[in-house]
């Protein structure tokens, strides 16, 4: 198996059909301890439950500091180790320009970005102790054209800030043997995204979508796999494109 005793981290993971549940799920199937972090604690633990045993799932709140590192600690408190971190907490808001309020800017800002940036902070040590590591960070399409179908402009800006910062962080960490990736899914179908994509906005976006489907969370799940094995030993830095073809550049 391709994470065989490994220990894997995964933020924002409890919803039922999110990417971060279904990546916490394939590198379970691929012999991994994961643990699921979320907001909601009672949840974080019920979808580690639900994974399979001897996995763990903690209450986490990235845009503070603290709990990172807390987190962390019980991690390596309880496996000893630390593998791979995948940053995917995130949240959007399908605002204009004219009506993101310093709030809102904060507000998304500080969970994708901030979050990555501390969550990657509490990790790091450990991974530069074993001189090993990978850490994946959810970025998405819309950093890279412009703009997406749900997420406002300050969406676009946190997630290209993440590629920014991961690129950074590969360079600076490298010589630890730490690797850091990111991943931009195009249009994924998942509880964020369910409730709002009517059946004509389906067969508008499939229009510019080449394979001509939406993608799932098994596909982006597959992608941070293969990130997180050992398969990428010498992949750092890179931004891993999942959307069926709809940008391709």
């Amino acid at each position: 198996m391709l994470l065989d005793g490994k220990v894997c981290i995964i933020t924002g993971a409890a919803s039922a059909r999110g990417l971060g549940k279904a990546t916490a799920r394939a590198m379970a199937d691929h012999g991994a301890r994961v643990v699921v972090l979320d907001l909601d604690g009672a949840a974080a633990e019920a979808a580690a439950a639900d994974i399979g045993p001897d996995h763990l799932g903690l209450a986490c709140d990235v845009t503070d500091r603290a709990p990172c590192e807390a987190a962390a600690a019980r991690v390596l408190e309880r496996y000893g180790r630390i593998d791979a971190l995948f940053n995917n907490a995130g949240i959007t808001q399908p605002l204009k320009v004219m009506d993101i309020a310093p709030a809102d800017y904060d507000a998304v800002l500080n969970v994708s970005l901030r979050g990555t940036l501390q969550m990657s902070q509490a990790v790091i040590p450990a991974m530069r102790a074993r001189g090993t590591g990978s850490i994946i960070c959810m970025s998405s399409v819309s950093a890279e054209r412009g703009g997406g179908i749900f997420g406002g402009p300050h969406y676009s800006a946190a997630k290209a800030g993440v590629l920014g910062l991961a690129r950074a962080m590969a360079r600076e960490l490298a010589p630890d043997g730490i690797r850091v990736n990111s991943v931009a899914p195009g249009m994924i179908q998942t509880d964020i995204t369910g409730g709002k994509l009517t059946d004509a906005m389906k067969v508008k976006i499939l229009e510019g979508v080449p394979m001509g489907r939406l993608g799932e969370a098994s596909d982006v799940a597959g992608v941070c796999v293969f990130l997180a094995s050992d398969l990428a030993a010498y992949v750092t830095g890179a931004t891993i494109d999942v959307n069926g073809g709809s940008h391709i550049h």
